[in-house]
């Protein structure tokens, strides 16, 4: 009999090839989305369930008892309650390494626009004031290099080392950040309070717990220099998204660029979303979607899914 696989929130993937997932002795069924209250309806009977974002939390997996496995379409499992998963005998297991090329990419494209105005410049070409200058260029805001300039890495895993390699190709001097409760400082670490201090750009690339929850507040926040930007394509969570903006509002904080905000979406009254916020730069959560690494996201899910198939798990969190 066909093991039956759902998809909750396959649309998050966008119009990426989902066909490596229809494997022989498998009925894949695709909701484009799934709320909480169609979630009992959407993945009733189902042995596999595959999820984005969809939370699936010890209530929603006590209602599902012929649940075996779930398959994370992501590296993060916040959205899944783990002991609850594990009591049930639920095998969890997420995808790693597939953004490795396409979040770094990100870092550096947010980076670029806070130090070098692209769309600012463009904008105003468009609105004819190239045009209207009395000299060869227009000078409207200064442009920064990125050479010479210290970047801080919080975080370093693939991401966080891949996200170094290209500030190091950018003639930029990395420091990697111990963890902020760290007894010892491990060889090629610089102390978190240091790192901040020294750095000219924070780029945040660590997992969002409990003990990572608002890391980025008005205290630390105070610890780096006024020059100082802030990039963020890990979790919102990361940042006290309040003292975020007010740190910009004063001035104490050159600028930020996030892809990630604390509640995604964002209502409309969001604290950052603000538009008299200067030198902030919002994403909507795309630094993991490039059109490659949503199809290697692909690829690894249906390698997890043939691995729990064949009783042979592989990535399991």
């Amino acid at each position: 009999m066909a093991a039956k696989v759902v998809f909750l929130d396959a649309a998050t993937l966008a119009d990426t090839d989902l066909s490596p997932l229809h494997l022989a002795d498998v009925s894949l069924t695709l909701y484009p989305s799934t709320s909480a209250e169609q979630l009992q309806h959407h993945a009733s009977g189902a042995q596999v369930l595959i999820s984005n974002k969809v939370a699936l939390d010890a209530k929603a997996i006590a209602a599902l008892p012929e649940l075996r496995c779930i398959l994370v379409a992501a590296t993060g499992v916040n959205m899944v309650d783990l002991a609850a998963a594990k009591a049930a005998g639920i095998v969890v297991c997420n995808a790693q390494g597939y953004a490795g090329t396409a979040v770094p990419q990100q870092v550096f494209a947010l980076l670029l626009q806070l130090t070098n105005h692209i769309q600012t410049y463009h904008q105003a070409v468009q609105q004819g004031a190239w045009s209207q200058s009395s000299q060869f260029c227009l000078h409207l805001q200064p442009i920064e290099e990125l050479a010479g300039k210290t970047m801080a890495v919080l975080g370093y895993g693939d991401l966080g080392q891949a996200t170094a390699r290209l500030a190091e190709a950018f003639g930029m001097r990395v420091l990697v950040a111990e963890r902020p409760d760290a007894k010892e400082i491990r060889t090629g670490r610089t102390s978190f309070e240091d790192a901040l201090r020294q750095a000219d750009v924070l780029s945040l690339h660590c997992p969002l717990t409990e003990d990572t929850a608002q890391l980025i507040n008005t205290k630390t926040l105070s610890f780096m220099k006024p020059k100082a930007l802030l990039i963020n394509t890990a979790r919102g969570g990361l940042i006290d998204e309040v003292a975020l903006a007010e740190a910009l509002l004063k001035g104490t904080l050159a600028g930020a660029a996030l892809d990630v905000l604390s509640t995604e979406p964002p209502a409309a009254d969001h604290p950052l979303l603000q538009s008299a916020i200067p030198n902030l730069i919002i994403t909507p959560h795309v630094a993991w979607a490039s059109r490659q690494a949503m199809q290697r996201l692909v690829a690894q899910l249906a390698e997890n899914l043939q691995a729990f198939l064949a009783q042979q798990p592989i990535r399991q969190v």
